[in-house]
């Protein structure tokens, strides 16, 4: 069988490459896509990729990623790319990082951080102490998070 486009190519949008497997439907999430939009939204899953074995992909019309959506995509898939596309064209291709700083987009895990505190309108920050598998620690009481813990606020209802 003669290898092939999946998917038909987007004229201006986002197309976000190696997703680790299994991980599209969160990007989608993160994105606040549900289908409904009225936007073209592609998602491939379970691919062969050469770096990781297999892949996923999440391509979207009409659509360019904020600062923050593509923090949070860091933290679930660090080893993402972004792709931007205008006219058929990519026209910019950037891999996603963790941020040195992970500022308000995580809950600390300590009920007495400083941050849990409503007196105390402060935001959490939190730096990177592992990459594989991903834990931060938060700035203020030191408390770590754990890559399932990150996940699960993240992508919550």
């Amino acid at each position: 069988m003669e290898e092939g486009l999946l998917v038909r190519k987007i004229r201006e949008g986002t197309v976000i490459d190696h997703i680790p497997a299994g991980r599209a439907l969160d990007v989608l999430k993160i994105l606040g896509l549900s289908g409904q939009e009225g936007i073209t939204i592609a998602v491939v899953m379970n691919v062969p990729s050469k770096k990781l074995g297999r892949k996923d992909i999440v391509k979207v019309e009409a659509k360019f990623l904020e600062p923050k959506e593509v923090d949070e995509i860091s933290l679930i898939a660090p080893t993402a790319t972004i792709n931007i596309v205008r006219d058929f064209k990519v026209i910019e291709k950037r891999r996603v990082q963790v941020p040195g700083e992970v500022v308000g987009l995580l809950k600390c895990p300590n009920p007495n951080c400083v941050t849990n505190s409503k007196r105390e309108p402060v935001a959490t920050r939190f730096k990177p102490v592992s990459l594989k598998p991903l834990k931060l620690k938060c700035y203020y009481c030191e408390e770590t998070i754990s890559e399932d813990q990150i996940l699960g606020q993240l992508l919550k209802e």
